[in-house]
């Protein structure tokens, strides 16, 4: 069994670096990356390998330390999508350096782990530095690999969301139907590797070690996290439908009540965690805001169907149900406003996409159905309380992600 240890952080270590004041615009949250620590391979693993194979593992895991420690710092603070310069492209080398270390790094969980507690591992967080965890436990490397190559997509994925300005001034600033798109596919990477860690890895790590792992990498968090992509996988699916004439009522509705599933489901993981004031806090804010987003939604497209009735209870209802959507509306806003001012502060990019849309057309048609409503009906004749929102089967899925095959130098010693 591998064991843990929570120690100081080096103040003098190249990742370490101080929490910003601010992280400016954020259309994805992405909770600090964890930072990996220098590693000693070749006295670790002693004679137990080739010293050939310890020197590519230690190469492999050093340019990750180093290629963490330059990005990181940037993507406390992200940055709109330029033609000429993204840190994008430096966060895409990143996910390839992981991807290069992660075949040779499952080489110490082979043939029954027999060097699987040799290593002791060590990652401190950007959320909070001021300790790291150290495990001798490979699994443990093999976890926190892939939660930061999810975290990689999800900042990906917000820097593709943050709306930017055309070639000209004289245009406002928008998010492309190509960024669009490609987002939707890194937010399910993102929930792929999320759910190959619950479901492959985090089994193999011994119970005892599991409840002393940070709170970031244990399984709530985890599964917050994964449900999360796929919330906003949906909300950019509802905002491409919005804008399609093709796309009906009925699948807009559909979309908005899955979008609201998932945001409910990501709650019900993150709501009660012992997450720390600050990144932690803000984390378990903005889970709360897109919640009470997509239930405006769901419950603006349920009514405008319930309109669609011909009789007085569906009238009735439909009103209830826009109504129920302007309130969810109206504490949105102050959802948002929470989260941008906790440290570290925050603020909403220009709106685009289905709450735009939403922010125009809710407040509208909801008074207007009121008005009607009232015009035919009594008031207690209108109901009250929202009707219950359609209980859909959620479509969109997280990448099917499988560790990788063992690189070939565990089976060869070939030295490189």
């Amino acid at each position: 069994m591998g064991c843990l240890l929570s120690t100081p952080g080096d103040s003098g270590g190249a990742c370490r670096m101080r929490n910003p004041g601010s992280i400016g615009e954020v259309a994805v949250f992405v909770p600090g990356f964890r930072i990996p620590k220098g590693v000693d391979f070749a006295q670790s693993l002693g004679d137990s390998v080739p010293k050939s194979l310890a020197d590519r593992i230690a190469a492999l895991r050093a340019r990750v330390v180093v290629m963490v420690a330059q990005e990181t710092p940037l993507s406390a603070k992200p940055r709109r999508r330029t033609a000429t310069r993204h840190g994008g492209s430096a966060l895409a080398n990143l996910l390839r350096a992981l991807e290069d270390y992660l075949p040779v790094l499952l080489g110490l969980v082979k043939d029954g782990g027999r060097l699987r507690d040799k290593v002791r591992f060590a990652w401190a967080n950007q959320e909070d530095d001021a300790e790291e965890t150290v495990m001798a436990n490979a699994w443990y490397e093999v976890l926190s690999v892939l939660h930061l190559m999810s975290m990689l997509c999800l900042s990906q994925a917000n820097s593709m969301l943050l709306p930017r300005t055309a070639g000209d001034s004289y245009h406002q600033p928008r998010v492309s139907g190509e960024s669009k798109r490609t987002s939707v596919d890194v937010f399910l990477k993102a929930a792929g590797y999320l759910d190959c860690a619950i479901q492959h890895v985090l089994p193999q790590i011994p119970p005892q070690s599991r409840r002393d792992l940070p709170v970031d990498l244990t399984e709530g968090v985890l599964r917050a996290l994964s449900l999360q992509a796929l919330g906003q996988g949906v909300d950019i699916q509802l905002g491409m439908a919005i804008d399609s004439p093709k796309a009906t009522l009925a699948v807009k509705r559909r979309l908005a009540c899955e979008m609201a599933k998932y945001w409910h489901q990501a709650q019900d993981y993150i709501a009660q965690l012992p997450l720390p004031e600050g990144w932690g806090k803000k984390h378990q804010l903005f889970v709360r805001w897109k919640l009470v987003e997509a239930k405006a939604a769901a419950y603006y497209f349920h009514g405008l169907i319930l309109d669609e009735g011909n009789t007085e209870k569906s009238h009735g209802m439909a009103a209830a149900a826009l109504q129920a959507s302007e309130e969810f509306l109206k504490e949105s806003k102050k959802a948002c406003a929470a989260f941008n001012s906790v440290p570290p502060t925050s603020r909403n990019p220009p709106l685009w996409g289905c709450m735009k849309y939403l922010t125009e057309k809710i407040p509208k048609d909801a008074s207007s159905k009121v008005r009607v409503n009232r015009d035919l009906y009594t008031q207690e004749r209108i109901i009250e309380t929202a009707p219950t929102l359609p209980d859909f089967a959620l479509a969109l899925k997280p990448d099917d992600y499988q560790l990788p095959q063992l690189d070939p130098i565990w089976n060869n010693g070939i030295s490189f």
